[in-house]
């Protein structure tokens, strides 16, 4: 019994460690993609920006562009015609969009993650009470004390209801995107 008694706790220690390390984790993880949704608006508003001129310039015209916008002789150049650029900068916006949709969707399951790792740590502290009060015997319990393991078990019925929750909607999720 008294190997049984320090084998939990440490037990208990090493998964919450697990827990912290894996929350760290997740955070570095939404601070990048913070960060990498900055650089993606940044680049679709320039993309756009590109995108309102050239469409200003083709719609203004003025006399010796061609049409273009641009002087005769960029015309004339092996560039890529205005339709061309339009097409590869709104391909360019197009792969930023799904860019940035893709990591909105990472950002909700991580989100998930740190939901489901904040009800595994509160299942782990109900454990541990549960285990308190029945390693006590029934008849030498207090009223007060059955009604706290009464409790205990209550709310820890309820965490694992909303961590079966989560998993259905990670599940949905997973179901919706195939």
């Amino acid at each position: 019994l008294a190997t049984w008694t320090r084998l939990l706790p440490r037990r208990a220690r090493e998964a919450q460690m697990q827990r912290f390390c894996k929350a760290q984790a997740i955070q570095r993880r939404l601070e990048e993609i913070e960060v990498t949704f900055g650089e993606l608006e940044k680049e679709g508003v320039k993309l756009e920006k590109l995108l309102r001129d050239e469409s200003g310039r083709e719609r203004a015209g003025p006399a010796g562009t061609g049409g273009t916008g641009r002087p005769a002789a960029a015309h004339a150049a092996p560039a890529a015609s205005p339709a061309e650029l339009r097409t590869q900068w709104m391909n360019q916006l197009l792969y930023l969009v799904q860019k940035k949709n893709s990591l909105v969707g990472e950002e909700s399951d991580l989100m998930i993650a740190v939901q489901e790792l904040k009800l595994e740590e509160q299942q782990s502290r109900l454990d541990q009470q549960l285990r308190r009060f029945m390693s006590k015997e029934e008849a030498q319990k207090t009223p007060a004390e059955r009604a706290a393991e009464h409790e205990t078990l209550l709310r820890l019925l309820e965490v694992v209801n909303a961590r079966n929750a989560l998993i259905h909607v990670q599940e949905e999720r997973r179901l919706s995107e195939l």
